[in-house]
């Protein structure tokens, strides 16, 4: 039987970055610039500095629908998407990982402008992925964008081979990216979607450089009903016995479940009130828990029983150095 391996998320500027980048507990680091301009990406990687002892893996986005720009009045909620989109309206679409939503009124200037009703509870800003689950969505474009090709670019110059590929959905994203990062690299493919799953039930076949990834963080928005994680998990690690499981992963360890008002209060005392930062990280050690939950260990056999040996940390629980130290010990311990 294959040892576990565990993967965190994290980016090169983060103080406890070059901590973990020399922790042998970890089989890989997935940098994830999601929220970063492309301008921002070539100093980042200088924070690398000399390579540590734990293979580094940069996360692409391809087809994901993300918000580019937001313009707000105090009527509704305007947004330009990263794709253009097609999809019948009014319809519902899913903001903060399903946990707020908005209604999409109509779609403006061949899909590049969402008008909504009113607006989510949350600010919206530019970065935020969107998730839309009506049937009749269609996302057109081209599958990379001008400045995640930008970002491939100077990655690869940077010496990467590794590689998260983001909502992979067919044949087609994968062969595009490999034109784009050389056939050799060694590719993680998340699958995020019902679209997705039924790649790797129809298309998909494994290579020594192809590895399938249960991107549960969206993957458990975009299913039609909350079980429905319970198969898709299946699905993906009988089409790829060397799969990983990625994300909703010892959550218990961040903090206490909070209602949704209180962690976006919380959210704008640290980015909005600078003067109140202390305050904000006390409100969270008191709701923070270091204990896991008996589900979260529970969790972590049944993933295991079923085939998994790979798992990767969500951004959530790696943002803070004693959190992720936390999980990495619970980990190393189970």
């Amino acid at each position: 039987m294959r040892p576990l391996e565990l993967l965190a998320t994290l980016w090169p500027t983060f103080p406890h970055f070059s901590r973990f980048a020399n922790d042998v507990r970890l089989a890989g680091i997935r940098l994830n610039s999601a929220m970063m301009e492309v301008s921002e990406i070539g100093p980042a990687l200088a924070h690398v500095g000399p390579a540590g002892s734990v293979p580094l893996w940069f996360d692409v986005k391809g087809r994901q629908m993300r918000i580019v720009s937001v313009r707000n009045d105090p009527t509704r909620l305007e947004c330009e998407p990263n794709h253009p989109i097609r999809v019948e309206t009014p319809v519902v679409v899913l903001f903060k990982a399903g946990e707020d939503s908005a209604v999409l009124e109509r779609v403006e200037d061949g899909g590049r402008r969402l008008i909504f009703r009113g607006g989510p509870a949350f600010a919206v800003k530019p970065g935020e992925s969107i998730h839309i689950r009506h049937p009749s969505l269609e996302v057109g474009g081209p599958i990379f964008t001008d400045a995640e090709r930008e970002k491939i670019a100077l990655v690869r110059a940077a010496g990467f081979r590794r590689y998260f590929l983001s909502y992979v959905e067919g044949r087609r994203d994968v062969d595009e990216f490999l034109d784009l990062v050389g056939s050799d690299a060694e590719v993680m493919l998340k699958i995020e979607s019902p679209r997705g799953l039924a790649y790797v039930e129809r298309e998909f076949r494994k290579t020594t450089n192809l590895t399938l990834v249960a991107a549960r963080g969206d993957l458990f928005v975009e299913v039609d009903r909350p079980h429905d994680i319970i198969p898709a998990l299946r699905t993906i690690i009988a089409g790829d016995p060397e799969a990983c499981v990625g994300s909703r992963i010892l959550l218990s360890v961040v903090q206490e479940p909070l209602p949704a008002d209180l962690r976006g209060a919380l959210q704008w005392i640290a980015e909005e009130r600078p003067d109140a930062a202390e305050i904000s990280r006390i409100l969270m050690r008191v709701l923070h828990r270091p204990v896991p939950s008996c589900a979260d260990l529970c969790e972590f056999a049944w993933l295991t029983d079923i085939g998994y040996r790979r798992m990767l940390l969500c951004d959530e629980l790696c943002l803070k150095g004693d959190l992720l130290g936390t999980a990495v010990n619970i980990f190393d311990a189970f």
